[in-house]
């Protein structure tokens, strides 16, 4: 987990399954990623179901333990959410990393 950063208050033992969760959400929601500048992603979402409120939560939770993430969700429609998730400059590498595993998931087949 080298997205991680030193400065997350989750526990260790907890870590695995929040990435766990960012898979999940990426794997069955994500449409595509672009990066705005060095320290703002743009994830574009699928809005249909649950994944409005999950990644509401998901932001939440995520912004309780890395204070430095900023997380805006705005729906564009019935089926698109845009999530854009901003850090400081001192933490572009995560943001970077963060970026790279979304990616990863976008390029993957979705499952029907």
């Amino acid at each position: 987990m080298t997205w991680v950063p030193a400065a997350c208050t989750l526990p260790t033992a907890e870590q695995p399954l929040r990435v766990a969760e960012l898979d999940e959400l990426f794997a069955t929601a994500l449409r595509a990623v672009s990066r705005l500048g060095p320290t703002h992603l743009r994830l574009v979402l699928d809005g249909a179901g649950q994944v409005e409120a999950t990644t509401r939560g998901l932001a939440e939770r995520e912004r309780d333990c890395c204070s430095f993430f900023t997380f805006n969700l705005t729906r564009t429609g019935d089926d698109r959410l845009l999530l854009d998730v901003q850090v400081p400059a001192d933490h572009t590498d995560v943001l970077e990393a963060l970026a790279a595993r979304a990616a990863t998931a976008a390029r993957e087949p979705k499952s029907a």
